[in-house]
């Protein structure tokens, strides 16, 4: 059942309900108030009667002048002595008549049917010197009543049936309306299916602000997919160009090898040098994008609470050692614990050290501070820095400030992008600062308790 036909169902089925109830109430609130009413005017005549009889004390009960004043075509008026006689009567309804009389000590009403339509009864008790001696009884149907009341009843039940033919067609026009931009965005997910190509949905002024925010993440959804294609598209280009040229490099040396590498051992050296040096670059660059794949993946971060000052002191130390340059740790005095995975954080920062170490001779600073809920790491070299122009740009994969540095350096343009993947996923925040010639500082920053899914 499609969304539009469940709400107008709804919808409907809500609105009888509610208009039963409503008639139920008005129309039972109707009966109360106007059989009161009707009540109220028999009570007033009978106790006219006994009041008369008893200024008059208590004057014979059959006195015809006692009931005149009282004749109504649809009521009768009586007097019932106590063994049950009736001794004086008014109407002419032989119906209310014939109903049998009931002697009483108290006052009393009641209400009976006579062929269908209510009538009324009450008895008021005549006392004299507090013996009962009879009761006066008035008797009135309610026959107009009960016509205003069919009419009543007729004009709830089609104000009622108006009113759900009016919703049905309301709600379903309403429906069409709101369920509108929905089969606008399936229409348009089918049609991006069928041919491939992302589009947009329009977002018309009429629609409600639910709805535009629905259309709104739709279309930023669309967004993102695009760029992330676009990425996609740009990675693989990019990518292929990187593998290009190892193989083309690679390919010429071994052709060489194979023309004049037999006889010229100076030519057979620097081809196999060259094949080595670019076949290792080769395994670095899978391996990178080996990495960035990987790091798409749910499962790549494996946490657990860890002394960040520790991993940075013995990274400093193997990389000092191998490339002999001086690591300076700033560390505050005990250990900085953080909850993250702490592979990822020391290839992380065995990235950001190897940077500064190929583009600076100077000693490399590495400060670590607890700043409030976060532990704040900055990496500084005293190189030869980066235009600020380029800084925006240091974290895009294959990106490189200079192709000749880069080469010489042995890069594959892919550190820094796996370096940012890390912190993302860390929940943490990066910034380059750097000048030209007065080197760089990169700071990282990530919360001491890590809020990953």
């Amino acid at each position: 059942m499609t969304l539009r036909s469940r709400y107008t169902l709804f919808t409907v089925f809500w609105l009888i309900f509610i208009l039963l109830l409503y008639n139920i109430f008005v129309y039972f609130f109707v009966i109360r108030v106007t059989t009161r009413g009707e009540l109220q005017l028999i009570a007033s005549k009978a106790d006219l009667v006994v009041e008369t009889l008893r200024k008059n004390k208590y004057q014979p009960l059959d006195d015809p002048k006692l009931l005149s004043d009282m004749y109504n075509a649809n009521e009768v008026i009586r007097i019932v002595r106590k063994d049950s006689t009736v001794v004086n009567v008014v109407g002419i309804d032989k119906e209310l008549m014939s109903i049998t009389p009931v002697i009483s000590n108290v006052t009393r009403s009641d209400s009976v049917r006579i062929d269908g339509q209510r009538a009324l009864i009450y008895s008021v008790p005549i006392y004299r010197n507090d013996t009962l001696i009879g009761v006066v009884e008035g008797m009135r149907r309610l026959t107009a009543l009960d016509g205003y009341l069919q009419i009543l009843l007729g004009a709830l039940s089609v104000t009622s049936i108006g009113a759900i033919v009016f919703a049905i067609f309301g709600t379903y026009w309403f429906t069409s309306r709101l369920t509108g931009p929905i089969g606008q965005m399936v229409q348009t997910m089918r049609e991006i299916d069928r041919s491939g190509v992302l589009h947009r949905v329009k977002m018309g002024r009429e629609e409600t602000v639910e709805l535009q925010q629905l259309i709104r993440a739709f279309n930023q959804m669309i967004d993102r997919i695009d760029r992330s294609i676009e990425r996609q598209k740009q990675f693989v280009a990019d990518a292929s160009h990187e593998l290009k040229t190892p193989l083309t490099v690679i390919g010429s040396y071994a052709d060489m090898l194979k023309r004049w590498g037999r006889d010229n051992a100076e030519v057979r050296d620097e081809a196999i040098e060259a094949i080595v040096k670019e076949t290792e670059r080769l395994k670095k660059l899978t391996h990178s994008m080996l990495t960035l794949a990987e790091a798409e993946q749910d499962d790549w971060l494996h946490a657990s609470r860890f002394d960040v000052s520790k991993v940075v002191k013995e990274l400093a130390v193997v990389l000092g050692t191998t490339f002999q340059r001086e690591i300076r740790v700033h560390a505050p005095s005990g250990s900085v614990a953080m909850v993250g995975d702490k592979d990822k954080i020391r290839q992380l920062l065995q990235i950001l050290i190897d940077n500064a170490i190929k583009y600076s001779k100077e000693p490399i600073d590495v400060r670590i501070q607890l700043v409030k809920n976060n532990v704040k790491i900055e990496v500084t070299d005293y190189g030869i820095g980066v235009q600020e122009s380029e800084i925006p740009f240091l974290f895009e994969r294959f990106y490189r400030v200079d192709e000749a540095r880069h080469r010489s350096t042995g890069g594959s343009g892919l550190g820094l992008s796996i370096a940012k993947k890390i912190v993302d996923l860390h929940g943490g925040s990066v910034e380059v600062f750097s000048k030209p010639g007065n080197g760089t500082t990169i700071v990282l920053q990530f919360p001491r308790n890590l809020h990953h899914s």
